[in-house]
C-alpha cells in the first residue's frame, strides 16, 4: 500500500502524512457495481481512490436514482467528507463504476490531519471546490439541457472515467442514472447514432464524437 500511496499521492502529501495514511488506512480492492456507501448510514471512514472510479447518486422519495458526479484517482467525495466531519447520516449512495482500488481513512484521523497537515487541509478544500463545481454543473445540466444533450454528456463522462470510447451499459441502467424511462433512452440513443455521435452495438455503445 505504501508504494501505491507514494505513486498516486506522493506529489500531493508530505512523507509524514503518507506514512500516517499507510499506518491507519485500510486498503481495499472493490469490484465494479459494489455499493460502498448507502443513504442513511453513518460513515466511519473516507475513501481515497488509488485507481478506478465511483459514481455518486441521490435518491428521490420514490426510490429513483439520479447521478450527481463521478470521482476518480486522486479524488475523494465532498459529501462523504461533510457527513464524516459532521457525524451525520449519508445523503448519497456511492457505487463503484469500475473495478476500484482505494484506501479507507478513519474519520478521527481526518479531523486530526486538518490542523496537523497543510497539504491535507488543501486537499480537503480543493475536493470541496471540485465537487461543488460538479454539483453546479449537474444542476445546470438538469435545468437547462434537453434530455438528448444530457444523455450525450452522460455517455462522454462515462467514457472518460472508464478511459475508453466503448462503454458497457444497458439502456435501463442509463435510464436509471438519468431518472427517465428506458423507452426515452432507446429512442434518443438511436437519434444520436443517426447523427453520427455514437455507434450502438449489441452489448456496448461506442462514442464517436469525444
Amino acid at each position: 500500500m505504501l508504494e501505491e500511496l507514494k505513486q498516486h499521492y506522493g506529489y500531493m502529501f508530505e512523507d509524514e502524512l503518507i506514512q500516517e495514511i499507510n499506518n491507519v488506512g485500510t486498503y481495499k480492492e472493490i469490484p465494479e457495481g459494489f455499493k460502498l456507501i448507502e443513504i442513511g448510514q453513518y460513515i466511519k471512514s473516507m475513501p481515497l481512490l488509488v485507481s478506478g472510479a465511483i459514481k455518486i447518486l441521490r435518491e428521490d422519495k420514490d426510490g429513483d436514482e439520479l447521478i450527481l458526479y463521478f470521482i476518480e484517482q486522486g479524488d475523494t467525495c465532498a459529501m462523504t467528507l461533510s457527513c464524516c466531519l459532521g457525524n451525520s447520516k449519508s445523503e448519497i449512495r456511492a457505487v463503484t463504476e469500475t473495478d476500484t482500488k482505494l484506501i479507507m481513512v478513519p474519520v478521527a484521523k481526518m479531523e486530526e490531519w486538518l490542523s496537523k497537515y497543510k497539504t491535507w487541509q488543501q486537499f480537503v478544500l480543493q475536493s470541496y471546490h471540485n465537487r461543488m463545481s460538479e454539483l453546479l454543473e449537474a444542476i445546470d445540466t438538469i435545468a437547462f439541457l434537453k434530455m438528448d444533450k444530457r444523455l450525450f454528456k452522460y455517455l462522454k463522462d462515462k467514457a472518460m472515467v472508464n478511459h475508453s470510447d466503448v462503454i458497457y451499459v444497458t439502456h435501463q441502467q442509463i435510464a436509471s442514472d438519468l431518472h427517465t424511462s428506458r423507452v426515452v433512452i432507446s429512442r434518443l440513443l438511436k437519434t444520436l447514432e443517426i447523427d453520427g455521435k455514437i455507434e450502438l452495438n449489441r452489448n456496448n455503445i461506442k462514442i464517436l464524437d469525444l
